[in-house]
């Protein structure tokens, strides 16, 4: 298991004469003080060729360029410059940057208005630039035409954990003699993994040492003249020998080979985000949803919270979350403050000395721009109420109107929205997935992600994935003169939301064992109760001993949960196939075997999202239009494993079971 991330530091920056940024960290300057645009055109995007490059993508095609350094995003924001220039409006840049000192926003704004020519790409890139916590950060640009992928922390822990196909590397660390960890033979071992035989490099550095490096690492470097004061700088290629992939059931599938077409059954908040993905990627996307209008079930609700259950010890769900609260509070950025949401924070109350000591370690595993620890004094300032307690406050999270969320996803020109559509049946036909309600075909694609929660247990293929329910109940109190004092979400066993609508949301029960959606008064009762456990003054001030349950107004629905709390995300196996081809796994677990997965070409997962849909759903989407269009990952690589679909095979077969 990989160790937890440090806390996020910022760059701590000294300024010039000329307002020019330089890095108190390396005493280094983060560009050339004489020209640094020229500099970046010349290193990095001529001497990897990216004029001619990008001149030659074709309709949907993408280049993926890594980067060690993003700095203040300089090359990036040239990058996509020149991309606009040159490439055909289709095709795709991809782009994928390590740091580990990132500039806080003001930094990289006054950076950044350095150079006036690049301000319509930075003005987009800063409106995206919030919530950019520890490990990889997935930033969507130009409507998904251009996707930056930060990966925030060190340089080798990370590139070790990226999925990926570089086409060309912008090597822009600091100095090797300022920052020597940006160019170890390990670092360019994991550059040499991530490369194929037509990748290039560029870089500002002629050091002997570094080319020798890379040379050892399988690249062949050779120094070429600089510019300016620069008397010499490498560019290059890879030579070396590919290195072997991921275990078969791990590996990506097959790409598609005929029309981009792809079919999304269920227009819940996973089925929305994996249709705008794909969709961005000019994808032609039916979306089908058995209700009159989406978002009917568990993304139906009035307020959902950016809850982060995080842990101090860098799990994989932990990780996914860092992620995904990222991803959704970028989008969320596109949303109307204050009806569709608000980021008025979360409070999570430490009730008991066990819950207050989890909540000390987590203080100190991440940065206090994810998470604070406030004393109870401190907590009552932010939530304007009285509280039992203190606890945790994540001042970047909030509430979400889950339905505007879902409606922002999937009002996109290439989303086909089919209502009152129940897909009972999957069958394959040549090439294509074919939807079907008896003897009615309702749709017809080249891929099918299924969306539908726990419903995809009724498609035959499947049916084995160990998919449980959740009945969950909120309650809907008006608000009063005095609860409108509540300022911010606060959390203990249920969680209480600041108005929406003049409207707060109380909630949410649990009930593993109902199939009932009807609306019953023993859990508005007990979500009143959650009420007064949270705090007694607000209870006071919404009347709740005086309520009645069986009028309150409210909201059922069911989660979607797995076994091991992660959802279940990716491509699918024809589940008897892959029982017979990895039988050898039963008797021996730590075999190998080199056989081919055997995939139901074309279906995908996007499902098990429990509680944290609003977090985990859309970066989710992410995923899968990654593997379905061979980019970069947007979560490390043991993450996407720890929710594939296929973990449960191999599971059972490891415990003899399969």
């Amino acid at each position: 298991m990989p160790t937890p991330e440090a806390p996020t530091q910022h760059a701590s920056l000294d300024w010039d004469e000329q307002g020019q940024p330089l890095s108190s960290q390396f005493a280094d300057v983060y560009f050339s003080n004489e020209n640094g645009l020229a500099e970046t055109r010349y290193v990095f995007l001529a001497n990897n060729q990216l004029p001619e490059r990008f001149a030659a993508l074709t309709a949907d095609q993408q280049l993926v360029i890594g980067e060690t350094g993003f700095g203040t995003g300089l090359n990036f924001l040239c990058a996509w410059q020149l991309f606009d220039q040159h490439a055909t409006a289709t095709a795709r840049l991809h782009f994928v940057s390590v740091e580990k000192y990132p500039l806080n926003k003001a930094d990289l704004q006054r950076a950044l208005g350095l150079w006036p020519e690049l301000a319509p790409y930075a003005e987009q890139l800063l409106a995206q630039y919030v919530a950019l916590h520890p490990g990889f950060q997935r930033l969507v640009l130009a409507g998904g035409r251009v996707v930056l992928t930060l990966l925030i922390g060190d340089a080798l822990e990370l590139f070790g954990q990226l999925d990926a196909h570089v086409d060309a590397w912008f090597l822009d660390g600091f100095a090797p003699a300022k920052n020597p960890d940006m160019w170890t033979p390990e670092l360019f071992a994991e550059l040499a993994r991530l490369s194929h035989a037509s990748t290039t490099m560029g870089t500002f550095t002629s050091t002997g040492y570094v080319r020798r490096r890379l040379n050892d690492a399988g690249f062949k470097m050779k120094r070429v003249p600089g510019l300016g004061k620069k008397w010499e700088v490498l560019k290059g290629s890879f030579i070396g020998e590919p290195t072997a992939g991921e275990k078969p059931w791990f590996a990506r599938p097959p790409q598609p080979t005929d029309a981009r077409s792809a079919l999304v059954i269920g227009a819940g908040l996973a089925g929305c985000a994996t249709a705008a993905s794909l969709a961005q990627r000019g994808w032609q996307v039916t979306l089908l949803e058995r209700h009159a209008a989406i978002a009917q079930e568990a993304s139906g609700n009035p307020q959902g919270v950016l809850y982060l259950k995080l842990s101090a010890h860098g799990t994989t769900l932990s990780r996914l979350i860092v992620s995904g609260f990222g991803h959704s509070r970028r989008l969320l950025e596109q949303l109307p403050k204050g009806t569709d949401w608000d980021n008025c924070g979360v409070l999570q109350l430490a009730f008991g000395a066990k819950e207050a000591q989890r909540q000390a370690q987590l203080a100190g595993a991440f940065p206090s721009d994810l998470l604070c620890a406030l004393d109870k004094s401190a907590a009552e300032d932010k939530a304007g109420i009285s509280l039992p307690a203190g606890g945790l406050f994540y001042p970047e999270a909030g509430w979400v109107h889950p339905p505007a969320l879902c409606a922002l996803l999937s009002q996109q020109p290439n989303i086909q929205l089919q209502l009152h559509q129940e897909a009972l049946q999957l069958r394959r036909d040549g090439d294509s997935w074919h939807a079907w309600n008896g003897e009615q075909l309702l749709a017809s694609a080249s891929v099918v992600v299924l969306a539908s929660a726990a419903e995809i247990k009724r498609f035959s293929q499947s049916a084995g994935l160990p998919l449980k329910r959740i009945r969950g109940q909120i309650s809907r109190l008006p608000a009063t003169a005095a609860s409108r004092a509540l300022s911010t979400v606060v959390c203990a066993e249920g969680y209480v939301a600041p108005p929406r609508q003049d409207e707060h949301t109380l909630g949410a029960s649990f009930d593993f064992n109902s199939d009932d959606l009807t609306l019953n008064s023993a859990d508005h009762a007990s979500n009143l109760q959650l009420l007064e456990e949270i705090s007694p003054e607000l209870a006071g001030a919404l009347n709740a001993a005086t309520l009645d349950p069986e009028q309150l107004q409210g909201r059922a629905a069911f989660r979607c949960t797995s076994p091991d709390y992660l959802p279940i995300v990716g491509p699918l196996a024809d589940a008897a196939a892959f029982a017979e081809a990895y039988a050898v796994l039963s008797k021996d677990a730590r075999q190998a075997p080199d056989t081919p997965c055997p995939w139901l070409n074309g279906l995908y997962i996007n499902s098990g999202h429990g509680s944290r849909g609003l977090i985990t759903a859309p970066l989710s989407g992410e995923l899968i239009a990654a593997w379905l269009n061979d980019e970069p990952l947007p979560v490390p690589a043991d993450v996407a494993q720890a929710c594939h679909p296929n973990r449960f095979a191999l599971r059972a077969l490891i415990r003899n079971k399969g």
